[in-house]
């Protein structure tokens, strides 16, 4: 039986190669879209966008090896018009809005509470800020398990598939600014 614990921390300049890593990982092989730089920049970059400004953080779940196997970004920027409908860019405008960003975690170590985790230290973070109204975030309902993880922790505010010409399938949410999850610190239980 093998039991596993993860610690989740914010990251450092150390484990900015492996979050880009874990990043990569995800739009090449889950998303299918492989690196876009229009919607990808704080992947290649990640200090600039998530270290430096005291408003975001980037966390990282690490393993009892010491490697990074999730990742979890939040930024000041609300969700811009185009790509996105006008009416999200009006009702999460940036400064007021915490949208989360990059919650991967690599395949082998998924189903273990670990993204939960991640947007819990998120929205305590958002909450510490004190200067947020919101939490937003956008998911690609094709991505396996994404909008069922998505739902159970936030509210649909708009749904692009139910859009006259079908938008771009993408689902967007609200979280509440509030602390949702449990520790993955503690063992888990082995899968066989």
């Amino acid at each position: 039986m093998q039991v596993r614990t993860y610690s989740v921390r914010p990251a450092t300049a150390d484990d900015l190669d492996s979050a880009r890593s874990v990043m990569l990982d995800t739009v090449y092989h889950d998303f299918g879209t492989g690196y876009v730089p229009r919607w990808h920049a704080d992947i290649v970059d990640p200090a600039a966008y998530y270290l430096a400004p005291v408003r975001h953080t980037l966390l990282v779940a690490v393993d009892e090896g010491g490697r990074v196997v999730g990742t979890g970004a939040l930024d000041s920027r609300g969700p811009q018009s185009p790509p996105n409908p006008p009416r999200l860019a009006e009702r999460y405008p940036s400064g007021a809005t915490a949208q989360l960003r990059r919650v991967y975690v690599r395949p082998g170590h998924r189903r273990r509470g670990i993204a939960r985790e991640l947007v819990a230290r998120l929205l305590d973070f958002a909450a510490a800020d004190g200067g947020y109204r919101s939490v937003y975030l956008h998911t690609d309902p094709a991505v396996p398990g994404a909008e069922p993880f998505w739902r159970s922790l936030g509210t649909v505010v708009h749904d692009e598939r139910e859009d006259a010409g079908g938008g771009q399938s993408v689902v967007h949410f609200e979280i509440p600014l509030t602390r949702t999850g449990g520790a993955v610190d503690v063992p888990e239980r082995a899968t066989a």
